[in-house]
């Protein structure tokens, strides 16, 4: 039994509303599943978006290697990925995270619609950063000899760069968002406590409480990844 679930039993028989000054106990556990969760989810949208949005890029037309048929496809994919609400997409594939992870509640199974639902739209963000990279940064690099890595990694990225740490701040706190509805199948963090113990429990304390700690964690990781972008563009 977690700590949250170990609380929220005390809090329901002995309190009618939680004091403030028993919510550390309940929240920092639930904060940091929060972290972990988005964290891990994060780790592997990146590896997965930012190829995908390369590749979807450079088989576009005026990419490095045009392929229509292929760029239909992931175009077709990535679309639909990014068309389904969370809270939809999450009941859809409840048989493929039980092939994956063997269970439909907790943290594992919250991961998996999470990078489902991440990875498209990270890789539609990638490749909308590339497309805004200059014809002629591309071109040079190409006629300087490099290869078709190459020019993806030391002109396309590299110049995207500041555009793409940009789209993983947007796309990290959309995984924000979606840990707390994920909160809804027993996932944990934050939006599990805001749901169970305090919208199922009409705890208005904890209500305020952990939209407060959403509000300030989107604030600060908006506010890094602006000072990321910036020292980025410097370079």
């Amino acid at each position: 039994m977690s700590a949250a679930e170990t609380f929220g039993r005390e809090a329901a028989t002995t309190l009618p509303g939680t004091p403030w000054s028993k919510l550390p106990e309940l929240l920092v556990p639930a904060f940091g599943e929060t972290v972990v969760m988005v964290g891990v989810v994060m780790i592997i949208v990146f590896a997965l978006g930012l190829p995908l949005g390369v590749i979807a890029h450079n088989t576009s037309p005026g990419g490095l290697f045009p392929r229509p048929r292929l760029h239909a496809a992931l175009n077709a994919v990535i679309s639909l990925g990014r068309s389904l609400p969370f809270l939809v997409l999450m009941a859809a594939i409840i048989p493929f995270t039980l092939l994956i992870t063997g269970t439909t509640i907790g943290i594992p199974a919250a991961i998996v619609p999470m990078v489902v639902a991440g990875t498209p739209f990270f890789a539609r963000l990638v490749e909308n950063a590339l497309r805004e990279v200059p014809p002629a940064i591309t071109d040079l690099a190409r006629a300087s000899g490099g290869s078709d890595l190459q020019v993806i990694a030391h002109a396309q990225i590299a110049e995207a760069w500041p555009a793409i740490i940009g789209s993983m701040t947007v796309n990290t706190i959309a995984m924000i968002e979606y840990s707390a509805i994920a909160g809804t199948i027993g996932a944990g963090g934050i939006g599990y406590v805001a749901v169970t113990y305090g919208y199922q429990r009409f705890d208005h304390t904890v209500m305020i409480a952990t939209m407060l700690i959403l509000i300030a964690t989107v604030a600060v990781v908006q506010a890094v990844g602006d000072y990321c972008v910036r020292r980025a563009r410097r370079r």
